[in-house]
């Protein structure tokens, strides 16, 4: 049922996954986990104009990442946790494939070391006679 899901919400997911694969985007978001911020205030830790700014904020929007709101002059953003919540549940399934992996190899890495560790205790009682 869940790769019904997956497949059913995959543009959505090709469009948050390109949003998140840009660091300043990144930074931006986790600016806004802090709360409401300005667009001039997104821009100012990287150093780059509003015009560079909003643009970055128009992917993070076309990706349902924040909300735009428009107060006079200023646009204040906040972040939707819609969208990440969605891709965090794409990205357990893989987790969770994966912890079973290197659950299985652990499994298999301490029955050889066991095995090992057995023969070499045959083998020294060998030598002792």
């Amino acid at each position: 049922m869940f790769n019904q899901m997956v497949k059913r919400d995959s543009p959505q997911l090709d469009i948050v996954f390109r949003a998140l694969g840009d660091a300043t985007r990144r930074g931006m978001l986790s600016s806004l986990a802090l709360g409401d911020k300005s667009v001039s205030a997104l821009a100012e830790p990287f150093s780059m104009s509003f015009a560079g700014a909003s643009k970055h904020v128009k992917v993070l929007e076309e990706a349902g990442l924040i909300h735009r709101e428009v107060r006079g002059r200023t646009h204040i953003c906040r972040l939707e946790s819609g969208p990440l919540a969605n891709a965090e549940q794409w990205l357990r399934q893989y987790e969770r494939f994966w912890t079973g992996r290197l659950d299985a190899l652990e499994r298999l890495l301490r029955e050889d070391d066991a095995r090992t560790a057995a023969a070499r205790n045959k083998s020294s009682k060998g030598e002792d006679k």
